[in-house]
């Protein structure tokens, strides 16, 4: 039997009064002498949402830490702070003066986000106590001076054979040309005359010969340096010296075209060999422009092509393996 809903006298507190609707207590009780209204009691409100709290941004400033004539104690009472036992050295850092526990601001330097690292303007920054280790391109030592200058000197000597067969009689011709004036020029030197009135001229054809000359010598050359740098880095006097070279950004062949950017700025200046030598000066320039760089030893060339000269690690035949082998030679194995 159900009850009918209405106004009742609440059981868990008989000094007030609840409205039934036939399966519970709905609404806020009223006192028990109060005139109940007609129906239910109005709906109650639904609660507000309570608005999200709010974390404050961190403020920046100086880092956590003991005020001034506060004892730094560890996690336990009475324990001491983490450091050094009595009688150890303080540990320091990469640079000398420096605290360990990562870098620590310099003096004067703000802290903060946003903040740069580094000394501030006017200081100098660390520097290593000794000499730095001399650069790996990668993973391989620089070559040294002397194995580049013995591979060039190899190939000056390739290039000079092939001048030889190729442009020896264009520089025949040539010195056909102008042999009557080295004859009474050097005449007139032993017999100690320095005038030089009625001295024969050159042949007509010299001043192009001498063109000519150079053009092929330049030929040459190219065509014996490019494509074996190109395709492999080594010309065959960088072969018979262990050398090579190499891009500064990945270990990978040159390519024609850095080849032949590094070949015109020691190349092309043969060109200007009858100019008073001055093609001459320029290469021997830039022949010996490694001696005063550092840290790459790069030459005037290198630079130009972004490239390194590095020495490759020289490979032994397995002593064990080749006594081997020379004892039980192919077919006279039973």
């Amino acid at each position: 039997m159900s009850v009918t809903p209405g106004w009742y006298v609440d059981p868990a507190d008989p000094e007030t009064r609840r409205y039934w609707d036939g399966e519970g207590w709905i609404g806020a009780p009223i006192p028990v002498d109060a005139t109940p209204p007609e129906g239910p009691p109005p709906p109650e409100p639904a609660p507000a949402a309570a608005p999200a709290p709010t974390t404050p941004a961190p403020h920046p400033g100086p880092p956590a830490g003991p005020h001034p004539g506060q004892p730094v104690s560890g996690p336990y009472p009475g324990q001491p702070a983490a450091g050094p036992y009595p009688g150890q050295q303080p540990v320091s850092g990469p640079y000398p003066g420096q605290p360990a526990g990562g870098p620590a601001p310099w003096p004067g330097q703000p802290t903060g986000p946003g903040q740069p690292a580094g000394p501030p303007p006017g200081w100098p920054y660390p520097t290593w106590p000794v000499r730095p280790p001399a650069p790996r391109p990668h993973g391989l030592p620089l070559a040294s001076y002397g194995a580049r200058l013995v591979a060039r000197l190899i190939d000056i000597g390739v290039v000079f054979l092939l001048n030889v067969v190729v442009n020896g009689w264009f520089v025949w011709r040539y010195f056909e040309e102008i042999s009557p004036y080295l004859r009474e020029s050097v005449r007139r030197s032993l017999a100690g005359n320095t005038s030089t009135e009625g001295l024969p001229q050159p042949g007509e054809q010299a001043a192009g010969l001498q063109i000519a000359i150079l053009l092929i010598a330049t030929a040459l050359w190219y065509a014996y340096e490019v494509p074996s740098m190109a395709a492999r880095g080594q010309t065959f006097g960088k072969r018979v010296m262990g050398v090579r070279a190499v891009p500064v950004e990945a270990d990978q062949p040159l390519g024609f075209g850095r080849a032949t950017r590094r070949w015109s700025t020691l190349g092309l200046p043969t060109l200007l060999w009858y100019c008073c030598g001055f093609g001459l000066l320029l290469q021997f320039v830039d022949a010996v422009s490694p001696l005063f760089d550092q840290p790459l030893r790069q030459a005037l060339h290198d630079k130009r092509a972004q490239t390194v000269v590095v020495q490759l690690p020289r490979t032994r035949p397995d002593t064990r393996t080749a006594s081997r082998d020379s004892a039980n030679p192919p077919g006279d194995t039973p």
